[in-house]
């Protein structure tokens, strides 16, 4: 079936609905893996968004259900150039097509991804409709104009308190965000008893959990979307070890009394370099994030730099144990480089 891709400067690609048939409105972004295409679908950090992969040719590996990032897909929509109806490889359960139809997530391929990447390289984040036939200016801007993203955090939160590997150490308190099930399995390879909670947990809650160690995870949206995870952290600080990643780190830089800003068309994808500021080392990273930590005050220092655009990738607290990253280094699906930063962060808790 026939369906355009809409953007709100008036731009119109056309394509191919796979998938869900639906209309459907969000925020439109790209990403640059070349592989992890089943990752990037289950992210939850991409929740309310249209993903454009970038890489011309997705699905030829297929879908398997092992490698779910959470329970169920969180985008609105997935955009590629050409998808492969006929995977092959031995763990391939089903294909893109019979995936994202059993999601109820929209496909729309035949798009010039690389045309539409250049424009929201050159114009910025947008948001966008896909919508069958040959809908009117009006019909476009009522659909728009009804994206509300706010409560994504909310919507990919833990829907309730519980715990895994009652008997590991240490103890981490996990706020969920919006988790990639990655950062999960790094923690517990690394023997921890981890107690979860939903993104707007009290501070009270935590202690009476008596934990070694405060963790944030990954989430998608604005981090000022969350107030009361950012007034959690602030009055866990100075109690306990205190670390995070992506929207994780973005609470705590928050909490710190750092400021946020949202970059031009986000950070998305598995080639990412950044730089240790400690040793100079530079490591390929995996992103998904359209907002930054920015303006440090004096008791907060830089500790990773982003290599492309000189934006900060990492944080930690002059005098207290608190430090957190915006990149992924649970990579799920990859690069490796950076997954010592999880012994860094249990360092001293154990």
């Amino acid at each position: 079936m026939k369906a355009q891709l809409i953007l709100e400067n008036g731009m119109r690609f056309s394509g191919t609905v796979f998938g869900a048939e639906k209309n459907i409105v969000g925020e439109v972004v790209f990403t640059t893996g070349m592989t992890g295409y089943q990752e990037t679908l289950t992210d939850p950090s991409f929740a309310g968004q249209i993903v454009t992969m970038t890489f011309p040719l997705i699905g030829n590996y297929g879908i398997n259900l092992e490698d779910m990032e959470a329970k169920h897909t969180n985008l609105k929509a997935f955009v590629v150039r050409e998808k492969c109806d006929f995977p092959s490889n031995f763990r391939n359960e089903m294909n893109l097509d019979d995936f994202l139809r059993q999601q109820g997530v929209v496909g729309i391929e035949g798009i010039d991804t690389r045309a539409l990447t250049r424009v929201i390289r050159e114009a910025g984040t947008m948001k966008g409709v896909i919508m069958q036939g040959e809908p009117s200016d009006e019909e476009v801007n009522v659909l728009m104009n009804s994206l509300d993203n706010s409560h994504v955090i909310m919507d990919t939160t833990a829907e309730q308190v519980y715990t895994l590997n009652e008997t590991g150490r240490p103890h981490v308190a996990f706020i969920d965000m919006g988790a990639k099930q990655g950062i999960i399995r790094d923690l517990l390879k690394r023997g921890c008893k981890i107690t979860v909670f939903p993104a707007n947990i009290p501070a009270s809650v935590i202690e009476e959990a008596n934990p070694d160690l405060v963790f944030l995870s990954n989430g998608p949206g604005d981090p000022l979307d969350a107030p009361g995870t950012v007034d959690t952290v602030k009055q866990l600080i100075g109690k306990y070890p205190i670390c995070g990643i992506c929207m994780g780190h973005q609470i705590i830089g928050l909490a710190l009394g750092c400021e946020t800003k949202k970059l031009k068309f986000g950070h998305h994808g598995g080639n990412h370099p950044v730089k240790d500021l400690t040793t100079g080392n530079v490591f390929i990273t995996s992103q998904n994030h359209n907002y930054i930590v920015a303006d440090l005050p004096d008791t907060v220092e830089e500790t990773f730099i982003n290599v492309n655009d000189g934006t900060c990738e990492g944080i930690r607290h002059k005098t207290l144990p608190i430090q957190s990253v915006q990149f992924h280094p649970e990579a799920s699906p990859g690069p490796l480089d950076t997954g010592w930063l999880f012994d860094r962060f249990l360092k001293g808790v154990n």
